[in-house]
């Protein structure tokens, strides 16, 4: 009797112990389940938002519509690019861009100066508007062509869909004369940016004379 009594205490022992590691484990599944969803989770926020701001980054930009320059009849001295954002692109804060350009040997490094800034979408002369004593070779204006909803001000210049901007530059202190390779970029905050690319005109034919460069 005394040996059976012994065997069913420790077949109660068994079923104890099996308890205890069953329970353990249904608490580390729980655990570890825990970690999967709270992890999946995070990956999933993360790749949406990283999806956000690659589409963001490929679809926003800026686009170049034509650059003209004025001359002194040996060397381009005020340069015009005429820009619009891209088809679907994010409203686009000019006073965060970064317009670059160089001769192959200077290159100017431009900001935006809201002391130089023009509303033409009622029409006018641009190259007469502008003060272009008041630009230096690190800053650029702003000439509002077209901007129906008002969002390009002299403070927050912000273009978006439909608006054109035309970005003034002093480029007295680049070599612009006849047959002078030209290159560059306008680089928004984010985006894609304009290119600059162009050969100055083989001649100036007078003095003053506005040409079509891009």
């Amino acid at each position: 009797m005394k040996f059976l009594e012994y065997l069913k205490s420790k077949r109660g022992a068994m079923g104890i112990g099996t308890l205890i590691i069953f329970i353990a484990m249904v608490l580390v599944a729980a655990v570890a389940a825990s970690v999967l969803i709270n992890t999946s989770g995070f990956l999933q926020q993360k790749a949406s938002s990283t999806g956000k701001q690659s589409t963001e980054q490929v679809a926003s930009g800026i686009n170049i519509l034509e650059i003209d320059g004025e001359h002194n009849g040996t060397n381009i001295n005020r340069t015009a690019i005429y820009i619009t954002p891209n088809a679907g692109s994010a409203p686009i804060d000019l006073s965060q861009a970064v317009v670059m350009i160089s001769d192959g040997e200077k290159r100017l490094v431009a900001k935006y100066d809201p002391n130089i800034y023009y509303d033409l979408s009622n029409g006018g002369s641009l190259f007469d508007t502008v003060n272009w004593s008041g630009l230096n070779s690190s800053k650029f204006g702003i000439v509002v062509i077209q901007d129906a909803d008002g969002s390009c001000k002299q403070d927050t210049p912000v273009i978006d869909r439909g608006d054109i901007v035309a970005i003034v530059l002093n480029t007295t202190a680049l070599n612009m004369g006849p047959r002078s390779t030209i290159t560059g970029s306008v680089q928004p905050e984010f985006g894609a940016p304009a290119i600059i690319s162009f050969t100055t005109p083989a001649t100036y034919l007078s003095d003053m004379e506005v040409v079509r460069l891009q």
